[in-house]
């Protein structure tokens, strides 16, 4: 018990180790890109550090595999070494029984990185997603999906307009039972206007079956218009609803699974939300799986040579077995193959093969 517990202690630490090496670099590289990118604006050095802060989590958070393989390679390394692996094998046990601490610490490293670091980087990706959308169109366009169905924020000048809608297209772009709310520049309701269906064109919705309420009347129910059809100037696009969803990453794992049903109530396709949130699931997995992959090419003593070589096939390894994750994600999310094999196939297969090759050297 207590090798195994000094074991998984050396192997977080390192974990640790790799994690700020890398949070570092991707900080120092991410305020100089956000320099660049929001140098017309007149940025700041202290924004573009608060928007890096914001957005390096993210980033690292999709490469969290990739750290545990170059942790679990250091630490195999570093054993073999300081010739600790001779002597644990010496003292009886197996290379197979060793390899049960680090693998169980990535599983719960694993566990943590779903349970909480996963809500944390979806807050800081949405405040950064605001962030940018203050700086670069200096209003907000606002999507969300709820039990009651779809609703949508445009920002102009003159004022917003919030929009209500009890289904929709997949791509957004029809509106079924939708309501329209008009607020003037000073926030106060204007207009009412509720329509049977809308479809947006360039620059306007195009209402059909619409009736519309001057709320600042004194009876807006008598001088509400009824028409067949008008046009309602806009400035959302295609484009723009389909980002208002944002990235999957950007939801908490633990309020996924509500808004999945969200938002096929509301007409939207969610294969994207399920294959992530499948994906997320397989995680701990995945991590496992890097350090046996890890261990089978560099758990070898110095003196047998070829360690460039050992370290260089680990990382083919798990690169290999992370551009795998995310093809098969790709495929996943475009109904090539079903959703649990797109999620489960690469860590399982990695880490069965890991294991096959570990049955090999120490057995073999």
């Amino acid at each position: 018990m207590t090798l195994s517990l000094y074991i998984a202690r050396r192997f977080v630490v390192m974990v640790i180790r790799v994690f700020l090496i890398f949070f570092g670099i991707m900080m120092l590289i991410d305020i100089l890109d956000q320099l660049r990118r929001f140098s017309d604006q007149g940025v700041s050095l202290a924004q573009a550090i608060e928007l890096a802060a914001l957005n390096v989590p993210a980033s690292l958070y999709r490469i969290l595999p990739l750290i545990l393989i170059l942790a679990s390679i250091a630490l195999f390394l570093g054993l073999a070494r300081s010739s600790e692996l001779v002597v644990v094998r010496a003292a009886g046990r197996s290379g197979l029984r060793f390899l049960v601490a680090p693998a169980g610490a990535a599983l719960l490293l694993g566990v943590f990185a779903v349970t909480v670091l996963n809500p944390m980087v979806a807050a800081t990706a949405r405040e950064y997603d605001a962030a940018y959308d203050r700086l670069v169109r200096g209003n907000d366009s606002v999507l969300s999906v709820s039990d009651d169905g779809l609703w949508l924020r445009q920002g102009a000048e003159d004022g917003q307009t919030v929009i209500h809608a009890a289904r929709a297209s997949l791509d957004g772009t029809e509106l079924y039972g939708v309501t329209f709310l008009t607020y003037d520049a000073t926030g106060a309701l204007a207009t009412r206007i509720e329509a049977e269906g809308a479809t947006l064109g360039a620059g306007a919705w195009a209402l059909r079956g619409v009736k519309r309420w001057a709320l600042d009347a004194a009876n807006p129910e008598s001088g509400a218009m009824v028409t067949a059809a008008m046009d309602l100037p806009t400035n959302l696009t295609r484009e723009g609803i389909r980002d208002g969803f944002g990235t999957p990453s950007g939801i908490p794992i633990w309020e996924l699974p509500q808004y999945i049903a969200d938002l096929e109530r509301a007409g939207f396709s969610a294969r994207q939300h399920r294959v992530w949130y499948q994906m997320e699931l397989a995680l701990p997995l995945l991590m496992a799986a890097m350090v046996l992959i890890a261990a089978g090419f560099t758990m070898r003593h110095a003196r047998f040579g070829k360690t460039g070589t050992m370290v260089l096939f680990a990382l083919m390894g798990g690169f290999g077995i992370f551009f795998l994750r995310n093809f098969a994600q790709v495929l996943g999310e475009n109904g090539q193959i079903p959703i649990a094999l797109a999620a489960w196939s690469p860590p399982l297969a990695a880490a069965m093969l890991a294991l096959a090759l570990l049955l090999h050297l120490e057995d073999g």
